[in-house]
């Protein structure tokens, strides 16, 4: 008899114990945070590895001892006769999990663990075995618990959820052994002969563990490699009989399991997965979308799925209606089934409507999740109110399309803002760009709980493809504060998709996925017409030109010429892009620079210049900060001495509570003009204070 530490995921505890006990009759079990430990045999710990279908790693302990010191550990290992378990021809690996205040950092735990073993091959034998970590002959697995640690040889080697029938797997793939968990905690396992459903079922996982269960297929059947192959204790006998009986002891289903995906790419991988598993018989694969799927059969039974988390921002946007549907058409079509789902977003099951009736704990990999059983019942197969045609945010919505329908008609773009805050439980701003929205969420206040902020996004992008017309799957969700300052571009997505949209003429190219900001803000629609109408001959400077949208506008307003300065060498690209558009060859110049820098050194001379500088920033490429209150005014005496007599400087800005100092202006010889409220576009009325902005003319 030796001591047996089996490990597995979090929330799989209680359950892992009564495999055990299933497994090993009679074990007296320790249950611990992920792991549980018993004293038993090798061909019960071969048992294990060969029919856990919950488990990680079995352990065959070697040694117990401290862990207060890296002393501790070394001597821990050293107590171990390696030789009666290795040769130094032997390659290994040691895995070290779990920390403390003297063992602060895996890796050097490892390292000591490693640094015993081949000391005393090397005191030993002057000899010692080589580390391999990709694929060792022998697997150390070491554990510290507190001031304790647990030394033992892996006889797994590799995790027990790797099978070894996964050909291919899609983006966010399903643990082996959680897909089992959630099978078991679904109630199918205990009724074998109901029909089983996976609709989302991705790369199918959860249907070929089921053909697994109802087959009597050990889960480890065809592993070849294992931790204990190259062991000196090995017992090959003890382990081809398990074997044989495990290939014995299969039989044959009578019950077919379903199993669906509404991407033909991702049911092509489950087919080859099950093929590869010996299952492709027992399942029987279709391409549906769940959020219209029936049942398959007329009897009842458990439908079991992974859905999507919705672990990127942007795509709630598509998924939060797509939960709204599938709600719908659970409560219509699968009345008597018992709905088992798994995921990191409970916020996003809520989106079902549906009564849970129990919930457990499980970790897939590095996420928190949480499994829900739902019963539809009658109470659960009741239709709830809140339809968008009920629901204050769809109304709204409604009412200002309707209001606004005569102006946006009149206006020649196809980009205008539509909601902004009007509810202040819907801090949001809606902006549409051709056929897609742009749904900003601003930081909700103190006095707002994060949960109740979530779940007015969630209603927010539930009710918008209804209200709108616009598809769920164009609809790009952003999170930013009140603030707009153009230090807050930063990248978070990749898609690298751009938009052609239109606004008085002109071309503009949009991103809308990956930046805070999209390329074009629809405040500036009035100031940029000015630009246009006030450039014919004129030598125009862009400043902290963005994406160059206003020198596009000066470029089309036939202007003599026109400079166009940032700092990013991605947006003046952009701007150059948006000039090819527009079919635009001239005197264009684009210059990456930091404008309060170039503008003290230049010398040339313009006739109008747009200035809408950032409220703050502190760019890497930036020897300093930039306030705009603090620097506006030694930025607007640069730009007056490259401004011929009579010029123009169209300054704007967004900071909140801006001064302009406008007595020195007016000293500088300026005439100062606030032309704010006019320059503020109709969609923009509601919250004028957007942006703030200033004709200085000399």
């Amino acid at each position: 008899m030796n001591k047996i530490l089996v490990t597995t995921s979090r929330g799989l505890d209680e359950l892992l114990k009564q495999e055990v006990l299933n497994l090993v009759p009679g074990a007296e079990v320790k249950v611990s945070p992920g792991t549980l430990m018993f004293e038993g045999t090798l061909e019960q710990a071969y048992t294990l590895c060969l029919w856990s279908r919950l488990a990680n790693r079995v352990i065959w302990l070697l040694a117990e001892g401290k862990s207060d010191s890296a002393d501790a550990l070394y001597q821990c290992a050293q107590s171990v006769d390696w030789q009666q378990h290795m040769s130094h021809k032997h390659t290994l690996s040691v895995q070290f999990v779990g920390t403390n205040r003297a063992i602060k950092n895996t890796q050097f735990g490892a390292v000591r663990i490693k640094d015993a073993i081949v000391d005393q091959f090397n005191e030993e034998l002057g000899h010692r075995p080589s580390v391999d970590r990709s694929q060792p002959d022998i697997s150390i697995y070491a554990r510290c618990q507190r001031d304790r640690l647990l030394l033992g040889l892996d006889l797994c080697g590799q995790s027990l959820h790797q099978r070894a029938y996964r050909q291919d797997t899609g983006s966010a793939p399903l643990k082996e052994h959680i897909a089992c968990a959630m099978l078991m905690r679904s109630g199918w396992t205990d009724n074998m002969q109901a029909p089983l459903i996976d609709v989302m079922c991705g790369s199918g996982t959860i249907a070929i563990e089921a053909a697994y269960i109802a087959r009597n297929i050990a889960p480890g059947i065809k592993r070849d490699r294992w931790g204990f192959s190259h062991w000196l204790q090995h017992q090959p006998k003890t382990w081809d009989a398990l074997l044989e009986k495990a290939f014995g002891a299969q039989r044959r289903i009578e019950q077919p399991i379903y199993a669906s995906d509404v991407s033909r790419k991702l049911v092509a991988i489950a087919r080859k997965n099950a093929d590869e598993a010996g299952v492709f018989n027992d399942i029987q694969f279709s391409v549906q979308d769940a959020s219209k799927a029936s049942p398959p059969t007329k009897q009842a039974g458990y439908l079991v799925s992974n859905p999507p988390y919705g672990e990127r921002l942007g795509e709630l946007a598509e998924l939060i209606p797509l939960f709204a549907q599938w709600g719908r058409q659970l409560k219509e079509a699968w009345q008597g089934w018992q709905v088992t789902l798994l995921s990191s977003n409970r916020d996003l099951l809520r989106v079902l409507k549906l009564r849970a009736e129990k919930d457990y704990a499980m970790n897939n990999g590095p996420l928190e999740c949480r499994l829900v059983n739902y019963p539809m019942d009658a109470g659960n197969c009741q239709q709830f109110g809140g339809d968008a045609e009920q629901h204050d945010f769809a109304n709204r919505i409604r009412k200002n399309l309707k209001r606004m329908k005569r102006w946006i008609d009149q206006q020649d773009t196809n980009c205008y803002r539509i909601y902004d805050a009007d509810l202040p439980e819907y801090n949001v701003a809606v902006d549409r760009y051709a056929d897609w929205l742009v749904v900003q969420e601003y930081a909700p206040p103190k006095t707002v709980s994060e949960d109740k902020a979530r779940r007015r996004i969630q209603e927010v992008l539930m009710y918008l493809p209804a209200a709108t017309g616009v598809s769920a799957k164009n609809i790009a969700l952003k999170v930013r504060s009140q603030q707009k300052g153009k230090n807050q571009y930063d990248k978070f997505d990749t898609k690298g998709e751009r938009l052609e949209v239109w606004e008085n003429g002109a071309k503009l190219l949009v991103n809308l996925t990956d930046y805070l900001d999209t390329g074009l803000f629809l405040d500036h629609r009035i100031t940029r017409q000015w630009v246009r109408e006030r450039a014919a001959q004129k030598d125009v400077l862009n400043l902290f030109s963005y994406t160059g949208s206003v020198s596009v506008f000066a470029a089309l307003g036939k202007a003599r010429s026109v400079t166009t300065v940032d700092m990013s060498n991605t947006y003046l690209q952009w701007a150059k892009d948006n000039f090819r558009l527009n079919n635009l060859n001239g005197p264009y110049a684009f210059i990456q620079a930091d404008c309060t820098q170039w503008l003290g050194q230049h010398s040339g001379q313009y006739d109008l210049i747009f200035i809408d500088p950032p409220s703050f920033s502190n760019s890497k490429r930036m020897n300093t900060t930039w306030d705009v209150q603090r620097d506006h005014l030694r930025l607007l005496t640069e730009a007056r001495k490259c401004l011929r007599p009579g010029g123009t400087i169209i300054f704007s800005n967004n900071r909140r509570g801006f001064k302009l100092e406008t007595l020195e202006l007016e000293a500088m010889g300026f005439s100062v003009e606030d032309v704010s409220k006019a320059s503020i576009p109709e969609d923009f009325a509601r919250h004028a204070n957007i942006h703030q902005c200033w004709v200085l003319q000399l």
